[in-house]
């Protein structure tokens, strides 16, 4: 398929490694109408079928999954779970050196295993996403390539925001070096992909680490967020999607907008008209037909510890995948030396971790697979809705919906300035939402009185 068809099918992520392979000015990755980055440039480039191309894209039907690349790559990862992929140990825990844990979303543990592989000389830099330059235009955050500890340390946190990668894979094809590379599941598969493909990359990519990730947001909830907070997508500065404080549940999520005026306003998410994570607001289509929730095709996968008492524990915990053996040495002698601390967890104890996104990933995608006629890509996850039951079915067409029209709702409110268009829409839906999804108010005593009613009818 070609770049123009995979973004025409909602295929198209905005991970930018077709870009990457194009020639100076043909094409470059463009904000749509919808705050999320696609290819844009030469039409005779982004309509051709090129196979190189097509067998790197992350969600191309020519492109190899998750399962087969793992078995490449980690040959020594002997242990191998249905839901989080090859691994030689799993970890719980966090960093103990320095600022880490408290900078960090989470535990801390990206941060310290990045600036662990290049104080131990296994890499010269480090690819990951930060915040933006004033000279990088209406982006509020982008990929760079990091050589030092320090500039390491002051990106971390959680960014949920469009990025892509094709200006740093150019950086790394001109400058020699070992390059470590931070990213979600596709963008992690996207890269290994173009390993197999560019043996220029495959010699200086000596590490991926992955996040675990349960869709990718556009840059629209960022103006979402602001609108609802009283101020103009214009006036933001910089924004923390997971504001830290350690007296709070690490799961309380709270948004902090810093204004170019240097005011700072701050809100729950809960509290948001959009949000509730898993109702979907903003989405990108591509995440419909993702079966990836713990990058199984990075050396290291980091994610939240989202089971209790962890999940309460507003200092932050890590769950840690750990595929590649030089990275298992650097974790162990860490932790000898007490500079992190860490406790030997199984598959299943990180699956549980993950349950929401999992069941989203592996149920859900069976029933959105079986409802998809056309450009239906080819997942490792069957097509099925037989069996299902009725109010699940009806979770998964509501978090469908909501992530559709959200980006089209928000597109016309914000053409035509009206704002309280989309949060008036928004908070409907979310009403809708948690109502058949959690029995909130009204209308999920309805709910439930039916499906008592149905009893076992299904």
């Amino acid at each position: 398929m070609a770049p123009r068809d995979i973004a025409k099918a909602g295929l198209c992520i905005g991970c930018g490694i077709c870009v990457s392979q194009a020639g100076p000015g043909q094409v470059a990755m463009e904000w749509d109408r919808y705050g999320q980055l696609k290819p844009s440039g030469d039409p005779s480039w982004l309509r051709a079928p090129t196979h190189a191309v097509s067998r790197t894209c992350p969600f191309s039907p020519l492109a190899r999954d998750e399962t087969a690349l793992a078995g490449e790559l980690f040959p020594r990862a002997r242990h191998e779970d249905a839901l989080i992929g090859r691994l030689i140990a799993a970890y719980l825990g966090h960093a103990a050196e320095g600022d880490l844990r408290a900078r960090g979303s989470s535990g801390g543990m990206a941060t310290w295993t990045a600036r662990e592989l290049l104080r131990a000389g296994l890499v010269d830099a480090v690819v990951h996403v930060a915040e933006a330059a004033p000279t990088d235009g209406d982006r509020l955050f982008r990929y760079r390539i990091s050589r030092n500890e320090e500039d390491i340390r002051l990106a971390s946190k959680s960014r949920y925001y469009p990025v892509e990668l094709s200006s740093v894979i150019r950086e790394m094809r001109a400058v020699p070096g070992r390059y470590a590379v931070i990213g979600i599941p596709c963008f992690i598969k996207a890269v290994n992909l173009l390993r197999r493909e560019d043996p220029v990359i495959r010699d200086r990519v000596a590490f991926t680490l992955g996040l675990f990730c349960g869709h990718m947001k556009s840059a629209r909830m960022v103006e979402s967020f602001a609108w609802q907070m009283g101020a103009g997508a214009e006036s933001v500065a910089r924004i923390d999607y997971r504001a830290k404080d350690a007296s709070r549940p690490a799961n309380w999520y709270r948004a902090e907008l810093t204004l170019k005026s240097t005011e700072i306003r701050a809100e729950d998410w809960w509290h948001l008209a959009d949000g509730d994570w898993g109702a979907g607001f903003f989405q990108n289509s591509a995440c419909n037909f993702c079966d990836d929730v713990v990058a199984e095709t990075a050396d290291i996968s980091f994610g939240d510890a989202w089971v209790e008492p962890y999940a309460s524990d507003g200092r932050g915990t890590n769950v840690v995948i750990v595929r590649a053996p030089e990275i298992d040495d650097l974790l162990r002698t860490g932790r000898e030396e007490g500079r992190v601390v860490l406790d030997a967890v199984d598959a299943a104890f990180v699956a549980e971790t993950q349950a929401a996104g999992l069941r989203q990933r592996r149920e859900g995608l069976a029933y959105r697979l079986s409802r998809r006629r056309r450009h239906r890509p080819l997942k490792r996850v069957a097509p099925r809705a037989d069996g299902m039951h009725w109010r699940r079915r009806l979770v998964y067409r509501l978090r469908a919906a909501i992530s559709t029209w959200s980006h089209r709702v928000f597109w016309l409110a914000r053409t035509l300035r009206l704002p309280g268009l989309y949060l008036g829409w928004a908070r409907t839906s979310l009403h809708l939402y948690q109502a058949i999804t959690y029995s909130r108010g009204p209308l999920g005593r309805l709910v439930d009185r039916v499906e008592r009613r149905l009893g076992g009818a299904e």
